[in-house]
């Protein structure tokens, strides 16, 4: 049997590749359940730096496997899927380091909703994002809402999800959906590149900065003054920010590693 889900983790970056592609990795019960797991597990690993979200084959996700919601059960088999996939995406957005999406050909449905609640996302010039959940006569799923709101205000995010229009790379890209677009040959190098980039740099700070801004929307100024500086007095612990003024005065790059 295939395995849904290929994971592999080297200095710092775990990798988690759909692995469907003759489904366009479509998401069904058993993909679903390996990502909760998955995901579920990185938490624990103090050496974790950067995760990133990729596709095998020619599409990122095109979304759920739609020959789960047909028939007698179809609820049943449609929350297995969901359940276990909206504890993941909830998991990847709690993680303590930036989760990178690496898009390909297709992130419809719940794959744009993945690519886009990523804290970044890199996509090939000939990805295309909709969110299409308008023609099967339901709503977004795996945080697609909660996402779009937040990225693009209400106007914007109405017109998406109502119209399902699809977009390009750059379209996306213009919108700030996605933070860089490449050439599809080159996605896979510059995806390393960048992840290699996320890993190399202050985990503390960095899984900081992510709270602080994925917070902020759920306080007011007051608060978020609050949150920052409990945050920054955390960071101010750390070898990293030891290192980071001693190399900001010394007039060098620094080498971060706690």
């Amino acid at each position: 049997m295939t395995t849904p889900l290929l994971v592999t983790s080297e200095g710092g970056v775990t990798w988690l590749r759909f692995n469907r592609p003759d489904r366009l990795n479509a998401i069904d019960q058993a993909l679903a359940e390996a990502m909760r797991d998955a995901v579920a597990g990185l938490g624990a690993d103090p050496g974790l730096r950067c995760v990133v979200l990729a596709g095998e084959g020619r599409a990122f996700m095109a979304g759920g496997d739609v020959t789960a919601f047909q028939g007698e059960g179809k609820e049943g088999r449609i929350t297995a899927i969901l359940d276990p996939m909206h504890e993941a995406v909830e998991a990847l957005g709690a993680l303590p380091v930036p989760v990178l999406a690496s898009v390909q050909g297709a992130a419809a449905g719940a794959g744009m909703s993945i690519a886009l609640g990523a804290d970044l996302c890199i996509a090939a010039e000939e990805a295309r994002f909709t969110l299409a959940y308008g023609r099967l006569g339901t709503v977004p799923d795996c945080g697609g809402t909660y996402a779009l709101a937040r990225l693009l205000g209400l106007q914007r995010a109405m017109g998406i999800a109502l119209l399902g229009e699809s977009l390009t790379a750059a379209e996306a890209q213009a919108l700030g959906l996605v933070n860089r677009v490449v050439p599809g040959a080159a996605l896979a190098a510059e995806t390393e590149k960048l992840a290699r980039q996320l890993a190399a740099g202050p985990r503390e700070a960095q899984g900081q900065v992510k709270a602080l801004l994925r917070g902020a929307a759920g306080r007011d100024l007051h608060g978020q003054l609050a949150a920052e500086r409990e945050a920054f007095l955390a960071c101010a612990r750390t070898p990293d920010f030891t290192e980071g003024v001693a190399a900001f005065l010394g007039r060098r790059a620094p080498r971060f590693g706690g």
